[in-house]
């Protein structure tokens, strides 16, 4: 498989990691779009939302209930927008499910 993110998690590419356990990894983003800006990634590739089921929601579940968490760790302290592009008129640059935690200053009301 030549997807980036799936070769994050194997270590052939480095990240600057800010969290990871058996089910996810969240690292900051190479390019980001705000002070705080980390990418929360499944350890199963899962190519975007549309492909989310009833075999692999649980970890989708497992990344909601640990973002507040890597939000505090990446050093959020007054709240984060969550953003998750799916397919190519969403803008998703890397086929592999992904969810951004933005946040570090006062973020616009303007989604795009």
């Amino acid at each position: 498989m030549d997807c980036l993110f799936c070769k994050i998690i194997a270590g052939d590419i480095p990240c600057a990691k800010v969290y990871e356990d058996e089910k996810i990894l969240a690292f900051k983003d190479i390019n980001p779009q705000a002070p705080v800006h980390v990418l929360v990634i499944p350890k199963t590739h899962i190519a975007c939302a549309d492909e989310i089921t009833s075999a692999n929601s649980g970890v989708i579940a497992h990344i909601f209930e640990n973002i507040p968490n890597i939000a505090r760790l990446a050093g959020v302290k007054n709240g984060y927008r969550i953003v998750s592009n799916c397919g190519e008129d969403g803008c998703q640059s890397v086929k592999h499910l992904h969810f951004h935690i933005l946040g570090g200053e006062k973020l616009t009301e303007r989604m795009a």
